[in-house]
């Protein structure tokens, strides 16, 4: 019988990013998002949410290479920011937000240009966009004096917004939104939601000109699938638990919550918190396992009974990262990410309106 190969240690997936990390020491960064799983993460130089990455990208000032593992607008906002003359490679080209594709410059445009029959928007509209969006649209909100924003600093951005024009569009998460306005003291009633399927959004006149924040109709479709329901459910199954969720959730759960705040805030809670806590957390499935396999100590569990993992983020696997590192062995870049210079000058105008902005 012929005989069956074995793979040697040197062949691992694992063994040849790490070769990588030792042959190009500081001028390769691995950059990995708090959804990754933990195969992935465990190579990152840097993990975060979408802001620090950001941080993270600008601030690598001697890496040539930069592996973005998380999803394609986080990967696009970093080759924004980066110097002339460092890549930024992507493992997994499949791997785009399902949020950042319910919005596209033409029906922005297309929404800009119906305001500006209501009101006059370059005078009266700030246009923000939240990151989990396409590099055009942040381009777009950069050449209209706007800006980019995230979970971290979202309320931060549209404080900016309000100071310099009464009313805001922001696309196009609109739990993101909504949730940051109340919180603001905005009633729900100032935040109409624009459906870009409709005339005005679907909004009578008279409403968009009362509007303070006018909301693109998206969402998360990990972050909806919490429910009142589940939050209900936490309470009864686990006496004294505290309920912590993403301001992607919608308004309805938020309320029920103890609180909600973005990827990092609810980290630093839990790190935070004395041993004996116990915690019902409504975010993406894999952060929230690491989080209970870090703090032992606590009681932490995923808010849903079912696992809810973001199918995109999962994408990126040892394999796909190994492959990057390969190529970087042999000379050769795989999987670059370029943005074209046009967009990217005014979508760095809105990055850096939103670095400047404390979260």
């Amino acid at each position: 019988m012929p005989k069956v190969s074995s793979l040697s240690a040197q062949d691992l997936p694992e063994h040849r990013i790490q070769a990588a990390k030792e042959r190009f020491g500081k001028q390769l960064v691995i950059l990995g998002h708090h959804y990754q799983k933990d195969e992935v993460i465990r190579f990152a130089d840097f993990r975060g949410d979408s802001l620090k990455l950001a941080r993270d990208a600008a601030g690598s000032r001697d890496a040539k290479f930069i592996i973005f593992c998380g999803v394609h607008f986080m990967a696009e906002t970093a080759a924004i920011l980066v110097r002339p003359g460092q890549v930024v490679l992507f493992p997994e080209p499949d791997a785009l937000c399902p949020l950042a594709e319910q919005a596209d410059l033409l029906t922005v445009e297309d929404a800009w240009r119906q305001l500006g029959g209501i009101v006059d928007v370059e005078r009266a509209v700030v246009p923000v966009t939240y990151v989990n969006s396409e590099a055009a649209l942040k381009a777009f909100c950069g050449n209209h004096g706007g800006s980019v924003c995230t979970s971290s600093n979202a309320r931060g951005v549209l404080e900016w917004a309000r100071a310099l024009r009464p009313k805001t569009f922001f696309f196009p998460d609109q739990h993101l939104g909504r949730n940051t306005g109340v919180r603001m003291g905005i009633p729900p009633e100032r935040m109409p939601l624009w459906d870009p399927r409709q005339d005005l959004g679907g909004n009578a006149r008279e409403d968009l000109e009362t509007a303070e924040i006018i909301l693109w109709k998206g969402w998360c479709y990990v972050h909806q699938r919490f429910l009142p329901a589940h939050v209900l459910a936490a309470r009864e199954a686990h006496p004294g638990v505290r309920v912590w969720v993403h301001l992607e959730c919608t308004q309805e759960v938020v309320r029920l919550a103890d609180d909600a705040g973005s990827t990092s805030d609810i980290i630093r809670l839990v790190d935070a918190a004395p041993a004996g806590t116990k915690w019902a957390i409504g975010t993406e499935g894999n952060l929230v396992e690491r989080l209970a396999r870090e703090h032992p100590e606590q009681g932490i569990h995923l808010l849903s009974p079912a696992p809810n993992n973001c199918i995109t983020m999962n994408k990126t696997t040892i394999e796909s990262l190994a492959r990057v590192t390969d190529g970087l062995m042999r000379g050769e870049s795989i999987n670059p990410v370029r943005v074209p210079p046009d967009v990217a000058e005014g979508a760095r105008m809105a990055l850096e309106r939103m670095l400047e902005v404390r979260s």
